[in-house]
């Protein structure tokens, strides 16, 4: 159990990136954002996949396949446009925060999954997560507008669309999250990095069709083409989201939700959040202010007790039913 979170801490060091690119890219639509690190994310995951071809294929069913759609769509290319829309309108901080909830979305959620320890036990780690989030929030509302790059400062309508968007990427990951662990543990014979390799092969797909979607979508192309250095941004970064974020983050978290509770992992979605302000800290070069200091003490507390009440005295996770495979290492 100590090493899926040990892998899921790193999954959210890696992910804390994706709310960085939307700010460094505010000139460019959600959806063309999405799509273009879908389509990288395919090209990464196609070249993992040539020397394990054969090994794949024969374990693939048609189920795999329908599963791997599912997941690739809700949680890699819808979460990601509504996350951009949510960062290019509110903001990194709003944005993270309320993503943020995912530790008490995906626990609730998973609260009767097996290994899972019971809400009692959880309510004060749960408490101090919930606690640091609504720091961060009161830090972030009560220090001053949203940055939304180019446009400005957003008008209220503009502020309520970034909200529910937000919300929209938060109900996203937490159906991803839970749907992806309980697939994983019911079909123990493909490891992180295969099952990783597998959907990104399905969002490739997914994020080409949307690109060649996006002409005929209102508001998804440049009203004007944006300069050449511009371009080579937008491409290189989306690389760099492709392979780490997309490719190698996922088959962490993949390896993590094979050796943790659906309750522990729910937790340690945190750090991703945490790993974002951290990023976004250091972006626009200054310390935490206190309520953000006090936010990340809690929210860090908060796993550290959580992983104490899953931890059974000997470093493993609850046992899983006779059923389930122990996922290889």
């Amino acid at each position: 159990m100590r090493r899926g979170v040990m892998y899921g801490v790193l999954a959210g060091a890696i992910w804390g990136t994706v709310f960085l690119v939307p700010r460094l890219l505010p000139d460019f639509p959600p959806m063309m954002l999405g799509a273009a690190r879908c389509m990288m994310y395919g090209l990464v995951s196609l070249a993992a996949a040539l020397p394990m071809a054969r090994r794949l294929a024969a374990k693939l069913t048609r189920a795999d396949l329908v599963a791997a759609g599912k997941l690739a769509l809700v949680g890699n290319l819808v979460y990601y446009v509504f996350l951009t829309a949510g960062v290019h309108r509110i903001g990194i901080g709003p944005t993270s925060l309320v993503v943020g909830v995912l530790p008490v979305t995906v626990t609730l959620a998973g609260r009767r999954d097996a290994g899972a320890v019971s809400l009692e036990r959880l309510l004060w780690p749960l408490l101090l997560v919930v606690a640091g989030i609504v720091c961060i929030n009161v830090d972030v509302f009560a220090s001053g507008p949203a940055q939304t790059g180019a446009a400005g400062v957003a008008g209220v309508a503009d502020k309520i669309v970034g909200v529910l968007c937000a919300a929209g990427a938060l109900g996203s990951w937490t159906w991803f999250a839970v749907e992806n662990a309980r697939y994983l543990r019911r079909n123990p014979h493909f490891d992180g990095n295969e099952w990783s390799v597998l959907l990104g092969l399905a969002t490739g797909i997914l994020g080409a069709l949307l690109w060649s979607a996006c002409p005929i979508i209102p508001g998804a192309t440049l009203p004007t083409p944006p300069e050449p250095t511009r371009w080579h941004a937008f491409w290189l970064l989306n690389l760099g989201l492709a392979f780490g974020a997309s490719w190698l983050g996922t088959g962490l978290w993949n390896a993590a939700s094979k050796r943790v509770p659906l309750t522990l992992s729910g937790q340690l979605i945190v750090f991703e959040t945490l790993f974002a302000l951290l990023y976004g800290f250091i972006y626009d070069a200054r310390l935490p202010r206190p309520l953000e200091a006090a936010a990340i003490v809690l929210l860090l507390a908060g796993v550290t007790w959580s992983v104490r009440r899953h931890d059974d005295g000997s470093g493993h996770a609850a046992p899983l039913p006779a059923n389930v495979e122990t996922p290889a290492s």
